[in-house]
């Protein structure tokens, strides 16, 4: 009789490496071989429950892992590694054969936002937070001014922005507008553009 028994995997695609490691042992999965432990970014030290998003959060986890004494701290944690794609499943397996049954439910789809390296006296700690890749939807287009030449790079022929009149100074989308000043009369004041607008 067969025993099966569950294993959780997970892999980090960086630049340059991919990180494969599973909570002990090792097995073979989607062409690639993961491991209790890798050589420079060591074992899985904690997965902190994965919480779901409300209003303007997204859903997240908090990972651990536990890199080895070896590995330098420039090459645990860069700004390349940033919107790198994380993935988590969970599978069965038979235990006799080592082989993986059915296909593994995957548990989370995200990337990157941010690694933090703690070191203590006897502790290394790699920290991750991994979002979900619906992160992106509420990343700002701080660049993006509102004027007629960027409005025609995106709807190109479309000339609403042409007659637009009476704004002294650029507003950026995404960005936050200056505080109006005092109110007087003869003038109305927008928080939208930021300025006073004669009438």
């Amino acid at each position: 009789m067969e025993r099966i028994a569950l294993i959780s995997l997970l892999r980090i695609d960086l630049p340059g490496a991919t990180v494969r490691l599973c909570d002990g042992g090792f097995i073979e999965f989607d062409g690639g071989l993961y491991e209790g432990a890798d050589p420079l970014f060591g074992t899985i030290g904690s997965v902190q429950a994965m919480t779901e998003g409300i209003g303007e959060e997204i859903p997240a986890l908090e990972l651990t892992l536990l890199p080895p004494e070896t590995s330098a701290p420039a090459d645990l944690s860069q700004p390349g590694y940033q919107r790198s794609t994380v993935r988590a499943w969970v599978a069965e397996y038979v235990q006799e054969t080592n082989a993986i049954v059915g296909t593994p439910d995957l548990l989370f789809h995200g990337q990157i936002d941010q690694t933090s390296l703690k070191v203590g006296r006897a502790t290394r700690e790699l920290s991750i937070t991994v979002v979900s890749t619906a992160e992106r939807l509420f990343m700002l287009n701080e660049g993006n001014s509102l004027s007629p030449r960027w409005h025609k790079s995106i709807w190109p022929g479309e000339l609403g922005h042409d007659n637009a009149i009476g704004l002294t100074v650029p507003v950026a989308w995404g960005t936050d507008a200056r505080p109006g000043t005092g109110g007087a009369s003869g003038a109305i004041e927008g928080r939208f553009f930021g300025e006073r607008i004669p009438l």
